[in-house]
Order: structure tokens, then sequence, then C-alpha cells
């Protein structure tokens, strides 16, 4: 049987006793058809990005719930009685595709390699290399006192050096 997700988005007055008896009988009906019920979260109040028109007005929060279960794959279908529910502003069902956890999704070379890595030391042994700027058009931003570009007066290239009141040095 797959693993599903199932979440209940309740509206925010919605007493918890009468959310536990709607996460009851959503329960209650994967058992009936085989399902184990394997995880229960409840997030409480939520703030929603955008209101959810319902008869009874606009909801911009609700009480957040999800089911975790393994079920059988035409659960969904069998789920939209919950459609009808009043206390209900949305659900939604999502089926775990293939997924492994822990290191089940790791194979046994890839395991070695990734351990491997934790092994050595740590991050913040790591030494950064700050020589990325190696640009070598840094001529094109030195500027004399006057703040005249100097790489653009320059009309032979032939290097000299000069002192601080700008003059050519002979070398």
């Amino acid at each position: 049987m797959p693993l599903y997700d199932c979440m209940l988005l309740a509206k925010p007055h919605v007493k918890k006793e009468a959310l536990l008896d709607l996460v009851a009988r959503v329960s209650k009906h994967v058992f009936r058809r085989n399902g184990v019920i394997t995880d229960m979260k409840s997030f409480g109040t939520v703030h929603l990005g955008y209101g959810i028109k319902k008869l009874d007005g606009r909801f911009y929060q609700g009480q957040l719930m999800q089911m975790t279960m393994m079920a059988t794959p035409n659960m969904n279908k069998e789920l939209h009685y919950l459609n009808k529910e009043d206390r209900l502003l949305r659900w939604l069902l999502v089926k775990h595709r293939d997924t492994k956890y822990g290191m089940e999704f790791l194979s046994e070379q890839d395991t070695r390699n990734e351990i491997n890595k934790f092994h050595r030391g740590s991050i913040y042994d790591m030494v950064e290399d700050d020589d990325d700027d190696d640009d070598d058009d840094d001529d094109e931003y030195d500027v004399d006192r006057e703040g005249n570009n100097m790489a653009e007066d320059n009309d032979d290239d032939d290097e000299y050096d000069v002192d601080q009141e700008g003059k050519q040095i002979d070398g």
C-alpha cells in the first residue's frame, strides 16, 4: 500500500473536539479499508496567503492538520465526502512516490562516499580562496590626483613610474 499525506485545513473557529472528531472519522474510514495511520501532526492556526471564500465568509486563517497513512490507491476517491464537510476550508491528499528514507536511498558505494565526506574535519576548517578577482583590467580604474583616468591618458603602452605629483620618474 502506498504512503499518503492527508492535509486538512479547518476553519479557525472550529473547536478542538470537533476537529478531533473529523480526524477520527477519516481515520476510521482508512482503518475500514485496511489502511494504517502512521503519523499525525497539528500545525495549529496558520495564516493563509489569500482568503478562502465559503458560504459563511472569507477566511484568512485556518487550523492545519496532517495525517500520514498507508492506504489503498482508491483512497482519494473515497475521501471526496470531505468536500461536503462544513468545518473544512480545504483538504488535500498527496501520494509519496518511491520515497526512501535515511540511508536506504543511497547505494552502498554512495553511502561510503557520503559518510567519508564528513569524517575529514569540520566545515570550519575549510580555507576560503579569495583570488577570484584575477582581472587584468585593473589599470582602467587607476586615477591620478586630479581624478583623470590614467589608462585613457596613456597613448603609448610603455610602463613608467610616477611620483606623488604625477611626474614621470626616469628609470
